[in-house]
Formats: C-alpha cells, structure tokens, sequence
C-alpha cells in the first residue's frame, strides 16, 4: 500500500495528486473490512492495479478508477458518491470497469459470447477501461494460488484465450508476457517447471555468450560513430513453450532463447546497423523481417534479423529507435506515459480502429457467438502483407483473396469490386494473395453489389462480416415487418396489446439484455430470427407486470377454433391441406374443389393450380385462432456447398427452434452443390419465415427456398 503512495508522490502534482490522495483514502475506508482468498486486506488488491497502471503511466484517472474500481460492486458507496467526489470522469471509467467485472465466463457458448462482445463494446467507448482490466487480471493471475484447482486453470484458459490476446492486439507486451507465463503455470505446471529449471541451469552459459554478441555490437556501433544502446531479453516461457509444441521441438533444438536488443536515435541508423551486422555475421535466410516500413498492426516497429555466429550458434537481433522501443513495450499506454511526446488523437485512434470496425460491423454478425469468433480471427490471424498500386501497406489473414483486400481498403470498393489485378495482372476474386504483392481493384459504379459466392472463399473476418451485412441490409425492411407481426401476434394470443407493453422504459430493458439501438433494429433481429420472438415478448411483459400493479387488459377471449380456414359461400365440406406447397398459417391461400375429396387448400403461388378450372378455385382465409394441437407441414431446399454443412445446419436451427423434421432427402447439382430438401412440422408461416432466414445465414448455405412440386 505504501508503494502506490510513493508512486503517486513522485509522478503526480498539484489537483491531480489530491484526487487520487482521497481516492486511496476513500477506496481504503469502503474496503476496510474485507479480506481476500490469502487472508490479506482486500485492499491490497486495488493498491496493487493501480500501482501496475502507474508503472504504465496511465493518467491520473485511470489511476484513481483503478483504486476506486471495486467499491461499486463490493462496498456501500454509490455512483453518485464517486460522481461527487471524483467527477464524471472517474465514474465513467469505474463503471465500465463494474460491468466487466460483472462479467463471467460460463460454460454455455452464446453466454460467454455475449459477455465477450460486452468487453469490446466497452473497448470501443473508452480504452482506458480494458487497461484497467487487463491490470486487474495481471494482480488476479500473480494471486491465483490462494483460490482451488478448478478455478485456477478456469481463469488461466480465460486469460489465454482472451485478455492476453487483447493485451498483444494493443502492444502491452510486458502485460501479455507475463499473463501468458502466469497462464503456463497453471495450464500445464509440469511444462513450466520443466522451462524454469532446465533453462536456469545454462543461464550463465548463455549470459556469457550474450554479453559476447553485445561486446561485439557496441564495437559496431563505436566504429560507426553511432550512439546506442545494447543488451540481452530473455524470451518469455510461453513463447518458447508454443515453440517447441508448434514446430515439435526439444528445448535443446530452441537456439533463440535470448535476443539481442539494439536502442539508437534514428530509422537511418537502425538499417546501417543491421548492414554492419550482416557483414560481421551471415544472416539465416527468410529470418530478416522489416517491421520499421511495414508495421504490425499494433503499430509496432522494428528490424529483426537472425545471424549466425562464426561458431554456429544463431541468435536473434531487434533494432529500432527509442520511440519504437517505447511503442513495442508499453503499446497504446505510451500514448499516456510519454506526455512531452504525446502521440496526438489521430495516432490514438488509428491505435484502436480495428476495434471500432469490429464494433462498426456488429450488424454483419448473426450473433454473439459469430462476432465472437470473427474477434478471434482477428486478434490470432497471421500476418499478410500487400501493397496499393500508391505503395500503402494493408495487413490481411493468411491466404487472403482481391475480396478481401477491397473490403480492407473500404465497404464500397468491395461491393462495388468486379475484377482485380495483381502485380498488373488481372486474376480471379478468389485467388491467394502472398506477401509483397501490390493489388488493385477494379470497380464499376453499376455493380449490384457482392456476390454470395464470396462468402465461400474470403478469409478476413471483417470482409464476411461486410458481405454478409450487405445482404442483411437488403432485407432489414421485410424483417422490421416480419419480427414487429410476429411479436404483435405473440402479444395478442397472451391477452395484450403490443402498444402497452412495448413502452420506452421496457424497451430500454429489452436493449440493456441485447443491445438494441431501436426498436427496428429490435423488430428485425426478431424477424431474422437473431433472438427468438418469446426471449423479448417475456422480457417486455415481465417488466409491464413489475411496473402496472393491477391489470389495464384483459385477455382477449377465445375465437372460433373449429377450423383454421373459411372458404368463402361453402361450408360443411371436407378440408384438407396440398402436400406439394404445403400451405401454413400466414400464407396466401385458395381451396381447390376436388371430385370426392373436399377442398384442398394450396398456397396461391403453387405452380400447380396456375392451369387450374377457374371455376374450381375459391378464395379462402385464415380465420379464428389457431387450434393448440394443429400442425402443419413446410417443405424447404437447401442449397449449400457441400452436404455436412447442410445437414449441421439443419439440425442445429430445428434443435433451436424446437421445430420437427418429417423427412429429408439429400443430392448434389450438376455444378457439385448439395441439395437438400427437407419437410418441417412447425405451428405458422412465422416460424417458416424465420427457419429460413436462420438457415440462410448459415456458412456454406448457399439458398433456401420453399418447395413448391
């Protein structure tokens, strides 16, 4: 606790140190009470978060929501409190910091998906709080031998999977080292222990042979007339753990386990040393990457070469300026730390785009769980790196295609690309593009837009995401219609009215659990079948039930239920439904007289009654309330790449939808797409409507039709 003081003592002055002076008190007296896991003051524990941000050089409000970042959730003192005594500021970052905290992975995929789009959404309306979080967990993972062995390697996958990834996407590598190696620990305890050990043994082999490399490179830069500085890095367990496990090696076949760093003033001098360097040792072919004029997208910076020594022992060497050894330590951090060269608000936000187009295409995921995944792609995808015909460098995932280099460069150049070259010569859409290729995409003003067909070969997440938001925009109206009926229906079979249960204060609650912006937005997930019609109708009614004490409606009486359908001037004839379009409720309708059979019901866009006797057609109409038991049977074809697909698709929208499957039937097109054709037990056109819109956005699902024989 008394370091955090002296930390705040030496880097903050004047009102900036009072305010976080009375946050250490106030924070002290609201957790004063309360112990942690160790037996320890809890105290200690946002002492320690704030204290890992100083060293950060975080400003004085993060510092002070840092301290502060736990007396919402777990003390007497409200919002208000910190509001008043602290600002809107501070609030601000406490709160966000609150919700996270909030936030816990379960086993169930679509919860931990949602609560993963919630620390993006937080990312994205402040960066500051995901810092405090990360530090948050760094204190959590240093402490994580007081807690059970089930919970430790629970947070430690977590941690693995999310918070450093997230830590390594904005350059905070000190953070995303030691998390990884907490992880280590913890997922694999005999690894690490194995690491600590046999590497402590040949320490002192190795540091005499670093301090070697780094004699030498300071003879370098003296004879160069070059100001600089030299020294040995460890590399990190994790990173040598993935080594050995990704290129199935010993750790005795794992040369670089050190690098040499070299610090100098300017980028001309980075490239004259690493020209010395080569002249004094061969350099491994392949192993020269130039960070410094294409960086990675985290902004990081630097020239790596790996040498070999005139006794054969490789090993690895980092140059770069001071600046970007600031950058590659501290990442978006420095923007804080460094204040006299503060990078402006341009830089910053160029820092963290990539977050705000993830956030930005969130209309372009089905889900949570599909946004989650595509976040995942982003943060672990490999590096690819082309040119535009002006020299500008674009980072794309492994084996990316034109497609995806045009949805890079911007939304509109990729829905309105119709061709590209690369290296100057026109290729297909769905060709591999490979490092260092310079790629230009040719446009037409009239294109209607992406193709379908993109979906099968693109490999940027965001790039899928923008197609398929594209399509989605296309039929945002006859969703907004389709989800607002649907609802409407949902409400007036309960017994009320949409008009007085959906009010803005439960709407807001609605918006809280999905993160609806309006109610067409609202209308349109329905309709698309992104949430399910019941998940909001009990939402919105809960919250009516809380708010009116005594019942303003009453349920609407039952109709007639005799029937599902009225032909119009015939009654007491026998009714049946057509099996070759198989009409559900909502659909347009007309009854066919038959010889002997009644009437057969058909939708009226059934190819088979277009040559129909005029006279033995009759307008017909759904009528009174749907009877409890009554089922009706749908036919769909599925189109879709290849038939696994199909059919996991297929099981899993029934499964969700809690619908029956009557028949299937599987063949593949003279163009090797499979074709699927199923029959559905379901209850109205509702749900039909929405099983396809479900299994449209599938991947590898091509089209989804009725069947109409």
């Amino acid at each position: 606790m008394e370091s955090i003081l002296m930390k705040v003592y030496e880097y903050y002055v004047g009102e900036e140190r009072d305010m976080l002076l009375r946050a250490f008190d106030f924070a002290k007296k609201a957790h004063s009470d309360q112990k942690r896991a160790s037996g320890e003051p809890y105290f200690i524990h946002p002492c320690a978060v704030a204290e890992i941000l100083v060293d950060l050089g975080l400003d004085a409000a993060t510092i002070a929501a840092a301290l502060l970042h736990d007396v919402i959730e777990d003390t007497p003192a409200t919002e208000e409190d910190i509001k008043r005594e602290f600002g809107e500021e501070v609030l601000s970052l406490v709160s966000g910091v609150t919700k996270l905290d909030r936030i816990v992975f379960k086993s169930q995929e679509e919860e931990e998906a949602e609560n993963f789009r919630k620390i993006f959404i937080a990312m994205a309306k402040d960066i500051r709080v995901i810092i405090i979080k990360l530090a948050d967990r760094l204190h959590n993972m240093r402490s994580l031998n007081f807690l059970s062995k089930e919970r430790q390697q629970k947070m430690a996958q977590e941690t693995l999977d999310i918070y450093a990834p997230i830590a390594g996407r904005l350059g905070i590598s000190q953070v995303k080292c030691e998390l990884e190696d907490l992880c280590l620990k913890y997922l694999d305890p005999e690894a690490f222990e194995f690491l600590v050990e046999n590497i402590h043994q040949k320490l002192e082999e190795r540091n005499r042979f670093v301090d070697f490399v780094v004699e030498e490179i300071n003879a370098i830069l003296k004879e160069s007339d070059i100001t600089g500085e030299v020294f040995g890095r460890p590399k990190h367990f994790y990173s040598i753990y993935k080594k050995m496990k990704s290129k199935n090696r010993t750790l005795d076949q794992i040369y670089d386990l050190t690098a040499v760093r070299v610090i100098v003033g300017t980028v001309n001098e980075c490239y004259a040393v690493m020209g010395k360097i080569h002249m004094k040792w061969k350099p491994v072919p392949g192993r020269i990457k130039d960070y410094i004029a294409t960086p990675k997208p985290n902004l990081y910076q630097s020239l790596h070469t790996t040498v070999v020594t005139n006794f054969g022992q490789p090993f690895e060497i980092q140059i770069r300026t001071e600046e970007m050894h600031r950058t590659a330590e501290y990442g978006i951090a420095a923007h804080w730390k460094y204040k006299e060269q503060r990078d402006n608000e341009t830089t910053l936000d160029q820092r963290i785009s990539w977050i705000r187009e993830m956030m930005d295409l969130q209309g372009g995921f089905r889900d949570s769980k599909e946004f989650m995944n595509s976040v995942k792609e982003e943060l672990y995808s490999s590096e690819l790196l082309v040119f535009t015909p002006h020299s500008k460098v674009i980072s794309l995932p492994e084996n990316a295609t034109p497609v995806d280099f045009a949805y890079a460069i911007h939304s509109e150049v990729g829905n309105r690309c119709t061709g590209a070259k690369v290296n100057g010569k026109i290729v297909p859409l769905d060709s591999v593009l490979h490092l260092g290729d310079v790629v230009e995409i040719i446009t037409s003003p009239t294109s209607k837009g992406p193709s379908r067909d993109w979906l099968k070969f693109v490999k940027s997440p965001s790039a899928r995401a923008k197609i398929k938001s594209f399509f989605r925009k296309e039929m945002r109206e006859d969703n907004i219609k389709l989800g607002r009926t649907m609802l409407e229906d949902t409400a007036k079979r309960k017994g009320y009215q949409l008009s007085e249960i959906l009010t803005p204060e439960s709407f807001q609650k609605v918006s809280e659990k999905y993160s609806f912006d309006t109610q067409e937005e609202m209308f349109s997930a329905i309709g698309f079948g992104a949430v399910s019609v019941n998940q909001v109708y009990f939402k919105l009614v809960d919250y009516f039930r809380k708010e009116v004490p005594t019942p303003v409606l009453q349920p609407f009486k039952e109709r007639n239920a005799k029937g599902t359908v009225t032909i119009k001037g015939m009654s007491g004839l026998l009714v049946s439904f057509a099996g070759c379009c198989s009409p559900v409720p909502g659909d347009d309708i007309v009854g066919y007289v038959t010889r002997g059979r009644g009437i057969v019901i058909h939708r009226s866009d059934c190819p088979n009654i277009r040559n129909a006797e005029k006279d033995r057609l009759q307008p017909a109409e759904w009528t009174g309330e749907r009877m409890q038991d009554a089922r009706f049977k749908a036919g769909l074809i599925i189109t879709a790449e290849e038939q696994g697909a199909a059919l996991s698709a297929i099981s899993n929208v029934l499964a969700d939808m809690k619908l029956t499957l009557s028949s299937i039937n599987g063949r593949y097109d003279k163009n090797g797409d499979a074709i699927v054709e199923v029959t559905v037990t379901l209850l109205s056109r509702q749900d039909i409507e929405v099983l396809i819109n479900r299994l449209t956005a599938k991947d590898k699902i091509l089209s989804v039709r009725r069947t109409t024989n």
